[in-house]
């Protein structure tokens, strides 16, 4: 087994324009195979953060962006874990 760290985050400060690649997983129910049927996508979310906090593993981060009229915030956190394969 090896241990490998995960990408660290680039350096950013509340105010900065992020654009964040959040991982989607869908899962439908297809009635023909009688199966759940999963996709994964990378979906974007480009905002302002408006906030960081805490440490180490406990770091997160608050991104806010408008979305057709509507203020939308998502608090991202910023694990840096060691991956064993």
């Amino acid at each position: 087994m090896k241990a490998v760290r995960a990408k660290a985050l680039p350096e950013f400060r509340p105010g900065d324009t992020l654009k964040v690649n959040v991982k989607v997983v869908d899962v439908t129910y297809d009635e023909k195979t009688k199966a759940n049927k999963t996709r994964e996508r990378l979906q974007a979310f480009e905002g302002v953060c408006i906030a960081r906090q805490g440490a180490g593993l406990n770091e997160a981060f608050t991104v806010r962006k408008i979305s057709y009229g509507e203020g939308v915030e998502r608090v991202f956190r910023s694990i840096r874990r060691w991956w064993i394969r």
